[in-house]
């Protein structure tokens, strides 16, 4: 392990690494490097539990997640008459649903989507006060804010669902309910709806860059495990420096696939997956029903599938 001592930037303030001390924060973390749990975490490279920083935008993080979780766990237990029995049993398919048609986009009955309304409400609340708190965190610590713009391409998809394809299309009962089932229903029935997403070629791209994240991501993971015994840990102090484990570990993929993926491109090519799944599956959602109503015969127009034509008649020779 490196001992060399993290320095801030003269300009940037170093009171946020005062860990000892309780501003922003409640109580003291708990280090456990003993016994099943301690052996478990450390397994990971962490034996810390809490607490983490609040402030001001962590608070409001939880608190409005927090009132988000209370009315969704809230409304699908009254779908059970409040047995929490019959709640764990049907848990994945209670769901809290958006107005019907109907009502458009005003406001409707709570018990007619205006429950979900106000849990959607909170739930934006929350996902924005994140944003903010991976902003100010980072920049707090002297660190580029990429992990706010990694969010961000996640929340594009959250809005297109929940905001911005609803109001274009004029009803509430375009989003997607809140639900484990509900979730995937919504998106088999979107595919079903507008055509089949197989045909989306934003769709297809979303799809890619899902499992290529997951695929480099596994395979940096992996390399960086099998070369921890050569110190691939500490990847800064070993990026410039011959036969360590990283030089090992970028002489493993330069000769497997003949690319020269290093310690830093890997991470920019995880990334980049990851943040143009979400754009890219925003992308095609807020297409499907407002400029393309069938992906099946935009297919066959763009020439990317055959028209669906009776093949000719087979004429057998005589005998």
């Amino acid at each position: 392990m490196s001992t060399k001592e993290f320095r801030l930037p003269p300009e940037r303030p170093t009171t946020d690494l005062n860990i000892g001390g309780v501003n922003g924060r409640w109580g003291g973390p708990l280090f456990i490097e003993k016994g099943f749990i301690g052996k478990v975490l450390t397994f990971f490279g962490e034996n810390q539990i809490g607490p983490l920083y609040l402030g001001l935008w962590g608070t409001i993080a939880f608190a409005s997640g927090g009132i988000f979780l209370f009315i969704w766990l809230l409304t699908m237990a009254s779908q059970v008459g409040y047995n929490p029995v019959a709640f764990v049993k049907y848990f994945v398919v209670l769901q809290l649903d958006p107005p019907p048609s109907s009502y458009g986009l005003s406001w409707p009955p709570l018990e007619e989507g205006g429950w979900w309304l106000i849990a959607t409400f909170f739930l934006t609340i929350s996902m924005l006060a994140w944003t903010v708190r991976l902003w100010t965190r980072a920049t707090a610590l002297g660190l580029k804010p990429y992990l706010a713009f990694g969010y961000i391409g996640a929340l594009a998809l959250y809005f297109v669902i929940y905001f911005i394809r609803p109001v274009i299309m004029g009803s509430w009962a375009e989003a997607c309910p809140h639900g484990i089932k509900a979730l995937l229903d919504w998106t088999n029935n979107v595919s079903v709806r507008y055509g089949n997403f197989y045909y989306n070629p934003f769709h297809m791209l979303s799809i890619f860059f899902l499992l290529g994240s997951t695929l480099l991501l596994s395979m940096h993971g992996a390399t960086i495990w099998a070369t921890e015994k050569y110190g691939a840990h500490e990847e800064i102090e070993e990026i410039e420096a011959p036969g360590t484990g990283t030089e090992r570990a970028q002489l493993l993929w330069r000769w497997v696939m003949g690319f020269n993926a290093n310690a830093y491109s890997i991470h920019l090519w995880a990334y980049w997956f990851a943040w143009l799944c979400g754009v890219t599956g925003a992308i095609g959602l807020l297409l499907s029903g407002t400029l393309v109503h069938d992906w099946f015969q935009w297919a066959i127009e763009a020439k990317i599938n055959y028209p669906q034509v009776l093949p000719p008649d087979v004429i057998l020779p005589p005998q």
